[in-house]
């Protein structure tokens, strides 16, 4: 078997195996990682390149050490979602960076986090004076998290003593102008209704790249041929 096949089949068995494996681990391996999880993703990425191409080598070695890695995280994850010390020895705590508007330098030195980096996390949620600020709260994940003291949070209805109906989701009813008839059942039309709206409009489901139905059936076009886009 030549070189180039041989690398060929081992990229393309590596990539089926990642693939499986990750959807093993499940949506958190992707998205906010621990530190034991980033640690795994890269060691997991290497072993991959050692499989597909280190021809030298026997392809069962690498995948044997991946799967060795995957059942470590697996079992760590277990050991969080049954014990809350695995979980915190594992991800650690959260820590108060800021309360009642005074700044922990205490806790900010633990975390090595810099003046001038929690004012720019201050900033992404829209935070400018730490007056304001009833508590920071520094993730596991990274995040700051702030909660603004109570003078300065926004009015809502509840406030007002104003009463509002429930809201649900937008579902998607044209997606890529395919007319999506699952989606339309689930909020009580039907294609009838979507057409008779869409001739009002003049136009038609495949001029629509995407198009939306609230909880009021007020519906929401994307169209493909026209910049203009709005609620009708």
């Amino acid at each position: 078997m030549s070189e180039l096949l041989q690398v060929t089949l081992r990229t393309t068995m590596a990539v089926i195996v990642l693939f499986l494996l990750t959807r093993l681990l499940g949506k958190r391996q992707v998205s906010q990682l621990s530190t034991f999880e980033y640690i795994t993703g890269l060691s997991i990425g290497n072993l991959a390149a050692y499989l597909s191409l280190d021809t030298d080598n026997h392809w069962t070695l690498g995948l044997a050490a991946i799967i060795v890695w995957v059942a470590f995280s697996l079992a760590i994850e277990w050991i969080q979602l049954k014990s809350k010390r695995g979980r915190d020895f594992f991800d650690g705590k959260a820590t108060v960076l800021i309360k009642n508007g005074k700044i922990l330098e205490k806790n900010l030195r633990k975390e090595r986090t810099t003046s001038d980096e929690l004012l720019e996390m201050l900033r992404r949620n829209n935070v400018f004076n730490i007056d304001t600020v009833e508590f920071a709260i520094l993730d596991t994940s990274g995040e700051l998290n702030v909660l603004l003291k109570k003078e300065h949070q926004p009015l809502t209805p509840k406030d007002i003593g104003l009463a509002v109906k429930p809201e649900s989701a937008p579902m998607t009813v044209i997606m890529d102008g395919q007319v999506l008839a699952d989606s339309l059942k689930k909020v009580g039309l039907n294609e009838n209704w979507l057409n008779a709206k869409l001739k009002q409009l003049g136009t038609s489901p495949e001029h629509i790249f995407l198009a939306q139905v609230d909880s009021q059936n007020k519906l929401y076009l994307d169209p493909y041929d026209r910049p203009n886009r709005g609620i009708h």
